[in-house]
């Protein structure tokens, strides 16, 4: 990877613009390139790298201070030394390649490490097998031009998912979840042999998770997690596994908020984190267990939507890419870097076959002895070369003058105490040794499926699936929101709220999250945010706490303008704007509401009867007439309604229960 040289001189600007965007561009081409996204081929970011090269340099299996590792860094990192001793700290609360000792933070609690200079660290053995060989690694110069650093170091493991990663660039940001440590064996072993993979994440801190919207890990892709909740006794809700991200004092905070706003009940909280997440909800007397349970779901981090956004850097440039293709790139990388490994152990042993074989016809055809009268070194040369002239045929290379100057450099002790029949069975087992390499070689995504085998049997241990993969429904946050408020109305006034105690007339229970309709004598209706106090319209008729799971009729008889005929309507409140006012009649001037009532059945609703006394007039003999709001079908609340009377009225009244609309009253 190489940045684009900046340009220093401003003269070569056409324009301070210019300038500001060529240096912005070399800005931003640095921090997503050399700091926030880790690269395909290794899965880390450049400080990664560099810290484990640095770690790699110091190994001799013994603990070093985290200081002196951070000081090893800085050679390579050209950064302060707390972002690298941060770095460092992550990547030992990951528990994969660096093993630790000391206080290295509590990722539950979310407490601090402790500084470098008191804990100490060395790479696990899973780091030294699977990420590191020299032989393998292409080198690079350090920023300052006098040490060696690897471009990307040789993993021949899916680094990258099995830990996870974030960081935030200049316009884009990155965001691989952790998976777990076995599956993703699993499941490169079934990208080798061409089989499909499922890859799901898994969290070191539990929890229940639902990845029906993963999306493979790119953008848009959602995962919902939740906290493991279990009743332990009457009226105590016991939390052992909190969702990825929050830490146990998150979590509680977010609790205590909720219940200070009134959304959830609870007497008190209590923390016994250790080791694993412990925190116990004490419910008030009378709570009930599981729909605290589902509030605390709905109203604090007991459960956390977490939206992936894989983007790793391939070819010098960020790539979105999703997990499954992250998995399969490493996993082809893996088996060619198993190949290269193959054959670079093959041209060893073969080398080491050649001047094995070599260093036994010279000293069993005593050669050596050619050289005694030599009084010359190119005359000592020449004698060894034609002394093993007969033999070349035997051997799988030409002799290089190399190979006689090695032979020239053997001890007189070795040639006297050299034996035969252990030189063979040295090179028969050389021999043996290719063949396998080679074998190797031609079946080589045979080699790699046992290779990541091994490797499943070595590490796997104790790395079982922690997060529980299920489905679940998002928690009605209008069903579980504790009502701890009472419903006010000021009806001279028009104004409700659960902060009118003195001035107004109670109406139900509610919460602080309710919605609060309203009806009022000229036919207007709004639905209001419910609040300490407010308007809901002049002269009402009704106020109630609004649920949109609540299937009401209402029904209604309205004046048309000041002088105009009855209008009878039932209808249905579905979707709504909060806040607009909406006009159940048809809008004249002086418009008044006779009637109103509230059904929550269309049976009952149906059922109404009504009297309606009409006013005297000539030739008007039955002034009392009979009104079933059957007649009228449900319809929306825009509707005008159906002409009920042309004539004045009077009065309208229920009609008895015996009521007879053929004998009359």
């Amino acid at each position: 990877m190489h940045l684009r040289t900046m340009t220093l001189d401003p003269d070569q600007h056409a324009s301070l613009g210019g300038m500001y965007s060529d240096y912005f561009l070399d800005y931003a081409s640095y921090v997503i390139l050399e700091r926030a996204v880790p690269h395909l081929n290794d899965g880390l970011k450049p400080v990664q790298r560099r810290i484990l090269h640095a770690m790699e340099e110091l190994d001799d299996g013994r603990y070093n201070k985290v200081a002196g590792i951070v000081g090893n860094t800085m050679n390579y990192h050209p950064h302060g030394d707390q972002s690298i001793g941060a770095a460092i700290v992550q990547l030992g609360q990951k528990d994969l390649l660096i093993d630790t000792q000391g206080n290295w933070g509590n990722t539950l609690t979310g407490d601090g490490a402790a500084a470098p200079r008191y804990i100490e660290a060395r790479l696990t053995k899973f780091a030294l097998d699977v990420v590191f060989n020299p032989k393998t690694t292409r080198w690079l110069p350090s920023y300052d031009g006098r040490r060696k650093e690897p471009d990307t170091l040789p993993v021949k493991f899916p680094l990258l998912l099995a830990q996870g990663v974030e960081g935030i660039a200049v316009g884009l940001a990155c965001k691989v979840l952790p998976h777990n440590f076995s599956e993703l064996i699993e499941a490169s072993i079934a990208v080798l042999r061409n089989e499909p993979v499922n890859l799901l994440p898994d969290f070191p801190t539990g929890g229940i998770m639902d990845a029906s919207d993963y999306r493979d890990g790119l953008r848009g892709g959602k995962v919902r997690v939740r906290a493991r909740i279990a009743t332990d006794k009457k009226g105590i809700l016991r939390i052992t596994e909190i969702p990825f991200g929050t830490t146990t004092g998150a979590l509680m905070d977010s609790i205590v908020a909720a219940a200070d706003k009134g959304k959830i009940k609870i007497a008190r909280i209590e923390d016994n984190t250790a080791a694993e997440a412990d925190i116990l909800v004490h419910l008030p007397a009378g709570a009930d267990p599981e729909t605290t349970r589902d509030a605390l779901f709905a109203f604090s981090d007991c459960e956390l939507t977490i939206s992936p956004n894989s983007c790793v850097i391939v070819d010098g440039k960020p790539q979105f890419m999703a997990v499954s293709d992250i998995l399969r790139r490493a996993t082809h990388n893996t088996r060619e870097l198993l190949k290269l490994e193959l054959e670079i152990k093959l041209g060893e042993l073969g080398e080491k076959w050649h001047f094995s074989s070599l260093e036994k016809i010279f000293i069993e055809n005593r050669i050596y002895r050619d050289i005694e009268e030599c009084e010359t070194w190119e005359a000592v040369l020449k004698a060894i070369d034609s002394g093993l002239k007969p033999f070349k045929k035997l051997l799988k290379r030409e002799v290089t003058e190399d190979d006689i100057v090695r032979l020239t450099e053997i001890k007189i002790k070795r040639i006297s105490k050299f034996d035969s029949f252990k030189a063979d069975e040295e090179i028969k087992g050389l021999e043996k040794a290719m063949a396998e390499t080679e074998k190797n070689l031609r079946n080589l995504t045979k080699f790699t499926v046992k290779w990541y085998e091994e490797l499943g049997k070595k590490y796997g241990k104790g790395r079982e699936r922690r997060t529980e993969i299920a489905s679940f429904e998002r928690v009605d946050r209008m069903q579980v929101v504790a009502a701890t408020e009472t419903l006010y109305v000021d009806t001279k006034n028009g104004f409700a709220g659960y902060g009118l105690k003195k001035d107004g007339e109670p109406v139900e229970k509610c919460s602080k999250l309710d919605d609060v309709i309203s009806f009022t004598q000229d036919g207007k209706m709004r639905v209001v945010k419910v609040a300490d106090k407010v308007f809901v319209g002049q002269k009402p008729l009704r106020v109630a706490v609004f649920r949109k799971d609540e299937d009401l009729i209402y029904s209604m008889i309205y004046r048309d303008g000041r002088d105009g005929p009855l209008m009878a309507k039932r209808f249905t409140v579905g979707g709504i704007t909060r806040d607009k006012e909406y006009d159940l009649t048809k809008g004249k001037a002086g418009t008044r509401v006779v009637y109103f009532a509230v059904h929550k059945t269309n049976e009952e609703s149906a059922a109404q009867m009504l009297l309606v006394h009409l006013k005297p007039a000539l030739r008007m003999r039955n002034l009392i007439r009979p009104l079933s709001f059957s007649e009228f079908g449900v319809k929306s609340l825009s509707s005008a309604g159906n002409l009920m009377a042309k004539h004045p009225v009077e009065k309208i009244v229920r009609a008895p229960k015996d009521y007879d609309p053929d004998l009359g009253a």
